[in-house]
């Protein structure tokens, strides 16, 4: 089995994952893009000692970019919003 700190790559801190947290208690992070839903769930409330309700997940693929003649691909990645059992909360500032 996987660290929980495999699993959790980082947390996504953008005006809409906050707002997202103080409203509705879900929270986003990048996870690895092999872990599934139930191996986050377990590594989310590993880390940070919370009760997690549900997780959804979501891939991005790599945009094209190029630069004069060479063209090259931005890494994809893979989403998960984690939602929070009422009353729990996670402090993502203070980092993982």
């Amino acid at each position: 089995m996987r660290s929980p700190r495999e699993i959790i790559i980082q947390p996504v801190v953008t005006e809409r994952s906050t707002t997202l947290g103080e409203e509705q208690g879900a929270f986003t992070f990048l996870v690895a893009e092999d872990a599934n839903k139930i191996e986050i769930k377990r590594a989310v409330q590993e880390l940070f000692d919370v009760k997690v309700k549900s997780v959804n997940t979501m891939r991005y693929r790599g945009k094209l970019r190029r630069v004069g003649r060479s063209t090259g691909r931005r890494p994809g990645y893979k989403k998960a919003i984690v939602k929070l059992v009422e009353g729990e909360r996670i402090d993502v500032y203070e980092g993982i």
